[in-house]
């Protein structure tokens, strides 16, 4: 009884590959697969990743002083950065940005109010937008603004968590700048009121 299984499953297994040779075949000589005319990859322009701009910056480039501490939200590499009113504390962390120039906010600006677990209120151009977006919503699970909220002098511009990790490194909010929940909550405690912001 085994043999016989085995060797029907040796001749299904042998029908399936001499199928599917053809089709690789035609793949490997495709020149859709294999372009003859691309020039060699020594000569193509190098992609510059986000990674390369996601570096460690020095407070001093963007602040007078320290302060209760320095935020800086660098749009063009997607990144945060925390530097702690001691001198010492540093963080980084990636970050979602607006999704076009026109959400776009930049220049100086300061945390005003915290809040955890925040509720929700999307603004009227957010709804004009997407007309099926609630009024409001409580704080929890699916809430847009995630875990933690910093919310800066600025109406309606903030600092703040997401449940959906596929918005981090992206240009994906109305304005905002986001952050993974378990970094905005280790940002948080230290974000004190007053706390200096960039977005640049």
């Amino acid at each position: 009884m085994t043999r016989l299984n085995l060797t029907r499953r040796t001749a299904l297994l042998g029908a399936a590959a001499s199928l599917a040779a053809p089709t690789l075949l035609r793949a490997q000589t495709s020149s859709d697969a294999f372009p003859q005319d691309e020039a060699p990859i020594r000569d193509q322009e190098a992609v510059r990743r986000n990674i390369s701009s996601f570096t460690q910056q020095n407070w001093q480039d963007h602040f007078d002083t320290l302060g209760k501490g320095c935020l800086l939200a660098d749009i063009t590499s997607r990144a945060v950065h925390y530097w702690g009113p001691d001198g010492v504390t540093y963080m980084l962390f990636p970050s979602s940005v607006p999704m076009s120039e026109e959400l776009t906010r930049r220049g100086y600006s300061k945390i005003v109010r915290k809040a955890e677990n925040p509720r929700w209120t999307p603004t009227a151009n957010m709804r004009e937008r997407d007309p099926t977006l609630p009024d409001y919503m409580e704080g929890g699970p699916g809430n847009p603004l995630g875990t933690r909220a910093m919310y800066l002098d600025w109406p309606a511009y903030l600092v703040h968590g997401t449940h959906d990790t596929r918005k981090i490194g992206r240009q994906s909010s109305s304005g905002c700048i986001g952050l993974y929940n378990q970094h905005v909550e280790q940002l948080y405690p230290l974000v004190q009121i007053g706390t200096q912001v960039r977005l640049l």
